[in-house]
């Protein structure tokens, strides 16, 4: 008997390994072959538990018993911010909140659909890890560098600013610097995971770039309206360099090699839920994510940096002040009194004082953000304003150059960027807001003035 008849006969797919085991054994050991095979695996399933002892169905007969006494724990709980969000995020949310190991939840007001756990997610979890709860572009971040110029720079020495830009950085998927930039990242241990090491030359072409997607480059204004003493700045308007980015190339295989893994192990009751498949943080391949994920982290960290490096030595400027965060990432943290892993998919950390950076579009604010750490969001916030289409309803909707002109009327220069980025495709950034001053305090303002994105075509990395 094969998979297709197994299961004609009843056999659940929690079962069918056992099953398989069972009927060579009764084929080879005693000779049980067609007719007869299907009347003994009936009997086992009509009465399994007059077969747990035997030699032979044992093991088949103990799996039909816990397959018929397994209930599927009921989904835990989770809190939404925000009114503008998609019944297919919240079928995800739900989806994510009935692993047998949730812990936590909570949707953030920029939440749309994704893959697996919904951008805009925050999961918790007792003692497991789910690489697509993290996301393919692992680490994705934000950072914000003031620098010691005049407002009045961005004009009046614009092309200098255009030049810095557009010298500092690469776009597009596969993107690399013509020569190898310098960090210390590069001296970690990349041998972590086979897919790091594997990945390591890549990383280190790719240091320093941008990818496509929702990711930019941007210069704007900064504005402070009272001093901030953890910044060390005055109230007052200054020059900014605000970034968006991740792991690039390295992070997306890292992210698909280990959600591969996960599959594979998933069981069979979950099978419904294929994105979500996780790894146990007690083994091997639990622990190997862990520190690949780990070291992508420190990598795209260093990624901003060298971005922040090259564009403000070009510009011949220094950085005074600055910001930064993950918001595709996975923590170990308290709560609860418990330790738990927090994943966080397009979700800031919001801890009580901690400083993150909510950006909003090409053509709106972001806003530098003070954590209140409210335990309901799990210490979170949003990542940014949320996309309110997909990319080809974008492209399908807007013209870019129609945009692109609209947009310099108002004093903000996009040197690149596609139709599936302009400010349309997202929600407004200040009702994001406002439907989260429970979970951060703003500290200051951004506004956009020379942009660079991905203007190749090429497809997402974000």
């Amino acid at each position: 008997m094969n998979n297709s008849q197994l299961r004609r006969i009843g056999v659940p797919d929690f079962c069918i390994k056992s099953a398989l085991a069972a009927v060579q054994v009764l084929a080879k050991q005693r000779g049980v072959r067609g007719g007869a095979m299907k009347k003994q695996m009936r009997a086992v399933l009509a009465a399994p538990e007059d077969f747990v002892e035997d030699v032979d169905l044992g093991e088949f007969a103990r799996d039909i018993i816990e397959d018929r006494e397994f209930t599927r724990p009921e989904p835990i709980e989770y809190r939404t911010w925000g009114s503008d969000i998609d019944a297919g995020a919240h079928h995800q949310m739900q989806q994510s909140c009935s692993l047998p190991m949730a812990v936590g939840g909570a949707l953030m007001p920029d939440a749309h659909i994704g893959y697996g756990l919904p951008i805009g997610g925050v999961l918790a979890l007792d003692n497991a890890v789910v690489p697509y709860a993290v996301g393919v572009d692992i680490a994705c971040r934000m950072k914000l560098s003031v620098l010691d110029l005049p407002v009045a720079a961005l004009d009046e020495e614009f092309h200098r600013c255009k030049h810095a830009l557009e010298g500092g950085t690469r776009f597009g998927v596969g993107s690399t610097h013509q020569r190898p930039q310098q960090h210390d990242v590069m001296d970690e241990d990349w041998t972590v995971s086979r897919v790091t090491r594997e990945n390591k030359d890549k990383a280190w072409r790719q240091l320093g770039t941008s990818g496509s997607g929702n990711h930019f480059v941007e210069f704007g204004v900064f504005t402070l309206d009272v001093r901030d003493e953890e910044l060390g700045l005055d109230a007052g308007e200054y020059v900014a360099l605000l970034s968006h980015s991740g792991s690039r190339g390295a992070g997306a295989s890292v992210c698909n090699v280990y959600s591969s893994i996960a599959r594979k192990r998933l069981p069979k009751r979950y099978e419904d839920v294929q994105r979500l498949a996780w790894l146990d943080m007690d083994s091997e391949a639990g622990q190997e994510y862990w520190a690949a994920m780990n070291l992508m982290g420190d990598y795209a960290a260093a990624n901003h940096a060298v971005i922040h490096r090259l564009v403000s030595d070009l510009l011949g400027a220094a950085v005074i002040a600055g910001v930064e965060n993950h918001h595709n990432f996975a923590w170990k943290e308290m709560h609860g009194g418990k330790e738990l892993i927090v994943h966080r998919k397009g979700a800031t950390p919001a801890g009580a004082g901690v400083l993150g950076v909510i950006p909003g579009s090409m053509a709106d604010p972001a806003y530098v953000v003070r954590g209140k750490g409210n335990p309901a969001s799990l210490d979170s916030a949003s990542h940014g304003a949320g996309r309110r289409m997909s990319r080809t309803q974008a492209k399908d909707t807007y013209n870019f150059k129609a945009v692109k002109k609209d947009l310099a009327t108002k004093g903000i220069t996009i040197l690149s960027a596609g139709a599936d980025e302009v400010p349309g495709v997202y929600k407004n950034i200040d009702a994001v807001m406002s439907e989260q001053q429970d979970l951060v305090d703003i500290v200051a303002r951004f506004d956009p003035k020379i942009v660079k994105m991905c203007g190749d075509g090429s497809r997402a990395e974000d």
